[in-house]
C-alpha cells in the first residue's frame, strides 16, 4: 500500500462517510418518504407498513453479531462489497412490489445490506485504526448517516416526479455505482500495513502517537471476547441503554413525517424536519465526540441522553405550542442523538478493548435491534388506535432519561484491567 502524507485511517473514515450517507439516507431516513405513498396505493394500515421497519431491525439484530465476527476474521472490504449487492437487490425488489409479502421481502434484503455495510462494519473498521481520537474519528465516520438526511428531499422529489417505483430503480443503480468501488478502500488492522493506531509508522513518533498517549488510561488494557463480555454487569447496563436509544431513533425517523402530517404540517415541511434531524446530529457526532475524547466519555454520553429527552418533550408539544417547538426538537434531539452515536462504540471499546471489538460491538448492536423491532409498529398501533402520537414521544422522553441512568450505573461496574491479548 503506497504511503501518502495522510494517515490511511482517514481514507477509511472518508469511505465510511460516503457509504453511510447512501445506505443510511435511503434505508434508514428514506423509509419515511415512502410511508404515505405506500399506504395510499395499497391501503395497508400504518402498523402493517411499520412492520417493514421491524423486519429490517429483526434481520439486522440476527446479522450484526455474525457480521462483527466476519469483520474480525476477514476484514471489512468483502463484507462491504456484499452489502452493496444486497442493498441494490433490496431496492430493486422494493420497486417491483405488488404485495405485502414482496414489500417485507425487500426489507429483509435491505436489512442484510444495511448490516453488511452499516454501523458495525464501519465502526469496527475505524476502531482498528484509531485510539486516542476514536470518538472523534467514529463520529466523523458515522456523520455519513447524518448527511444521509440530505438524500431524503432528493427521494421526495424523485417520488413526486417519477413515482416511488422508478425512484427506487434509480437508487438501486446508485448503490452499485457508489458502494462497490468504495468497498475497495477499506483495510483491516493497521499492523498488517506497517502502521499502528492513530498514525504511527516504522517506529517513528508522530502526532498520532502523542495523541494516543493522551487517551483515557487503560483504554486498551482489555481484549474481551463476546462470551466474556456478556458475563459482566456493565455489558448489560450499556446494552439496555443503547437498546432504548435504538428504539427511540428508529421509531422517530420512521414516523416523523406521518406524525407531522397528522397535525397539519405539509409533506414538504415535514420532509425538511426529517432532513434536519440527521444533519443536526452531525454537530453531536463531531462536537460531543471531540469532547468525549478530551474528557469523561460516560458523562458526555449521559448528557447526550438528557438532550434527547428534552427533544422528545418538545416534539410532543408541537401541536399545542406551535412549530417553534420543532426548532428546539431538532436541536436537542439531533445533537443528543449524534452524541450517543459517536460515544456508543468508544464506550464499548473503552470497557471491553480492541482485540475482539467487532464481535462485542456486533453483539451489542444486534441486541439493540430489539428496540428497532418493537418501536415502529408499536407507534403505528398507537396512532391506529388513538389517532395520536404524543404518548409515544412522552414515553421516549422517559426512556432517554432511563438510558442516562443505566450508563451512569455502568461506570461502577467497569471490567478489571488486564494485559491485551494479541
Amino acid at each position: 500500500m503506497r504511503r501518502t502524507g495522510i494517515f490511511y485511517g482517514w481514507w477509511i473514515v472518508g469511505a465510511a462517510v460516503l457509504v453511510g450517507l447512501y445506505v443510511g439516507g435511503i434505508v434508514v431516513y428514506g423509509f419515511t418518504a415512502i410511508f404515505e405513498p405506500i399506504v395510499l396505493e395499497f391501503g395497508w394500515s400504518y402498523a402493517a407498513v411499520s412492520v417493514a421497519a421491524s423486519l429490517r431491525g429483526a434481520e439486522s439484530g440476527l446479522l450484526e453479531p455474525v457480521v462483527g465476527r466476519l469483520v474480525d476474521r476477514w476484514g471489512p472490504r468483502r463484507v462491504v462489497f456484499a452489502g452493496g449487492l444486497f442493498t441494490a437487490a433490496g431496492l430493486l425488489l422494493l420497486s417491483k412490489t405488488t404485495s405485502l409479502a414482496m414489500f417485507y421481502g425487500a426489507f429483509v434484503l435491505l436489512a442484510v445490506g444495511m448490516s453488511s455495510c452499516g454501523t458495525t462494519v464501519l465502526v469496527t473498521s475505524v476502531a482498528n485504526w484509531f485510539r486516542a481520537r476514536l470518538a472523534f474519528a467514529t463520529g466523523l465516520a458515522l456523520s455519513g448517516f447524518g448527511l444521509g438526511g440530505l438524500v431524503l428531499p432528493v427521494m421526495v422529489a424523485l417520488i413526486a416526479r417519477y413515482g416511488w417505483r422508478d425512484a427506487f430503480e434509480f437508487l438501486a443503480i446508485g448503490a452499485l455505482v457508489l458502494i462497490l468501488p468504495l468497498s475497495l478502500l477499506f483495510r483491516h488492522k493497521p499492523e498488517e500495513y506497517g502502521y499502528v493506531a492513530d498514525g504511527r509508522s516504522n517506529g517513528k513518533s508522530t502526532r498520532g502517537e502523542a495523541d494516543a498517549a493522551a487517551a483515557p488510561r487503560g483504554m486498551d488494557d482489555l481484549s474481551m471476547g463476546a462470551g466474556e463480555a456478556v458475563r459482566t454487569r456493565s455489558f448489560w447496563l450499556l446494552t439496555l441503554a443503547f437498546t432504548f436509544y435504538t428504539a427511540t431513533i428508529i421509531t422517530t425517523v420512521t414516523h416523523v413525517m406521518p406524525y407531522l402530517s397528522s397535525i397539519g404540517i405539509s409533506r414538504m415541511q415535514a420532509s425538511m424536519v426529517a432532513t434536519a434531524i440527521p444533519l443536526c446530529s452531525i454537530l453531536g457526532r463531531l462536537g460531543l465526540g471531540w469532547v468525549g475524547d478530551k474528557s469523561n466519555r460516560t458523562s458526555v454520553c449521559i448528557f447526550s441522553f438528557v438532550m434527547m429527552s428534552l427533544g422528545f418533550l418538545c416534539f410532543a408539544a408541537v401541536s399545542s405550542t406551535g412549530t417553534w417547538s420543532l426548532l428546539l426538537f431538532v436541536l436537542f434531539m439531533g445533537v443528543g442523538y449524534g452524541g450517543v452515536t459517536a460515544l456508543r462504540p468508544a464506550l464499548i471499546r473503552q470497557y471491553f478493548g480492541r482485540g475482539r471489538f467487532g464481535s462485542v460491538f456486533g453483539l451489542v448492536v444486534g441486541i439493540n435491534a430489539a428496540g428497532g423491532i418493537i418501536g415502529p409498529p408499536l407507534a403505528g398501533w398507537s396512532y391506529d388506535t388513538w389517532g395520536d402520537y404524543r404518548v409515544v414521544w412522552l414515553a421516549f422522553s422517559a426512556l432517554s432519561l432511563a438510558a442516562a441512568g443505566l450508563v451512569l450505573a455502568s461506570r461502577r461496574h467497569m471490567p478489571e484491567r488486564r494485559p491485551t491479548v494479541a
